[in-house]
């Protein structure tokens, strides 16, 4: 399927995975919140407010679905999928003050004994329950996630393995003040705090990373360069610079060819690199190739030698007594090692018996010129 086809199926399957997410979300919601107060059990009710984070961050996968799987346009030339990004830091903020609220209510029960609920065995059922039905909204989620590559649903797919993994802590707990222990209850929401504001930060960091426009890691740009370094035309690599763009990375690398190579198959090969990139990798979705005759990353050495115009200008001086100055107009310029090297291309009919002689007249008075480095001169037949 081309990208546009692939951002439709990725959309649908995004908003598809949110509203399935949601609704069981929703029913474990109100599920644990009341049966935690009929039941008596702190930690049950901290993981309903858990599910209800869940909640919405299912709502906000929707909506970001909606909008970040947008095709680019004027104003947005790179597309949409940061808006991705920023609904998953506000996902991770969301989930490490849900983390902040419940430790400091539990910290406070544990500090006033009196207030420490005690849990009846209705809680045991639920958080078996729940633990069931948020592992498989992990498998489903994480299934769609890694088929459309979507950081933000696999951050989802973790928030409900961290519920059914909060649930298990709930079972624990609620077992322990069954058995006497009434601490373990407070404890075990503590540990469900704990591990939400973990997930948190860890999507929250990811995001921002990927909104600072933080690279590919060290061993895949290695990669990448390997790949490039291995297409036939080119003889370098460097300044490969990469980011993050929702579920893809952008690339822009310099390469190197022969630098008397003509413009088109200089282009040709860039875009055989960018097409193989593309190619090679299903997490890159465009590559931008800048075509180098050498290694512009250690010095600019052409940077401060002149344009075509000034270059022909003072060709025409020095080479005023053995060319008309019409013939100055077929001149292939190459900046190649901080000099101007020249290739004057003549007509067969123009040359003269003496054509050796004069290629070395002509390149001895271009090199009066500092800038010029080699001169060549062509003959062409006419038809």
């Amino acid at each position: 399927m081309d990208a546009q086809q692939r951002a439709q199926a990725r959309d649908k399957a995004m908003r598809t995975t949110s509203v399935v997410a949601a609704i069981v979300n929703l029913i474990l919601t109100i599920a644990k919140v009341i049966f935690g107060i009929i039941g008596q059990s702190h930690a049950l009710i901290a993981d309903g407010v858990h599910s209800l984070a869940d909640l919405s961050t299912d709502l906000m996968v929707w909506f970001a679905a909606k909008y970040s799987n947008l095709p680019a346009d004027k104003e947005h030339p790179y597309g949409h999928a940061r808006i991705e990004t920023a609904f998953t830091v506000g996902l991770g903020i969301i989930l490490i003050i849900t983390a902040i609220g419940i430790v400091v209510d539990s910290a406070q029960r544990l500090l006033n004994p009196e207030t420490l609920l005690q849990p009846t065995p209705i809680v045991l059922l639920i958080a078996a329950i729940s633990i069931l039905a948020n592992e498989g909204l992990y498998q489903y989620t994480m299934r769609v996630a890694e088929q459309f590559n979507s950081g933000l649903l696999k951050a989802n797919a973790w928030h409900h393995r961290s519920d059914a993994i909060s649930s298990i802590v709930v079972l624990v707990g609620v077992a322990g003040s069954l058995m006497g222990l009434p601490y373990l209850d407070a404890f075990a929401a503590l540990g469900v705090a704990l591990m939400i504001g973990h997930i948190g930060w860890d999507q929250a960091w990811t995001s921002i990373r990927e909104l600072i426009d933080t690279g590919l890691e060290p061993e895949r740009a290695a990669a990448v360069e390997r790949i490039i370094e291995n297409i036939e035309g080119v003889q370098g690599v460097h300044m490969l610079r990469s980011r993050r763009m929702g579920g893809s990375y952008l690339i822009d690398v310099h390469i190197e060819v022969d630098g008397r190579l003509s413009v088109s198959e200089g282009h040709k090969i860039a875009e055989y690199v960018r097409l193989k990139l593309i190619d090679s990798n299903k997490n890159i979705s465009n590559a931008l190739v800048h075509i180098d005759p050498e290694d512009d990353s250690l010095s600019l050495l052409c940077t401060d030698l002149p344009l075509r115009r000034e270059v022909l200008a003072d060709l025409r001086k020095v080479w005023a007594q053995e060319l008309d100055a019409t013939d100055c107009g077929s001149v292939i310029l190459h900046y190649l090692n901080g000099k101007v090297h020249i290739d004057l291309v003549r007509d067969m009919d123009a040359a003269d018996a003496d054509a050796q002689n004069l290629a070395l007249r002509l390149q001895n008075k271009a090199q009066t010129l500092a800038y010029i480095g080699q001169v060549r001169v062509f003959y062409k037949y006419l038809d």
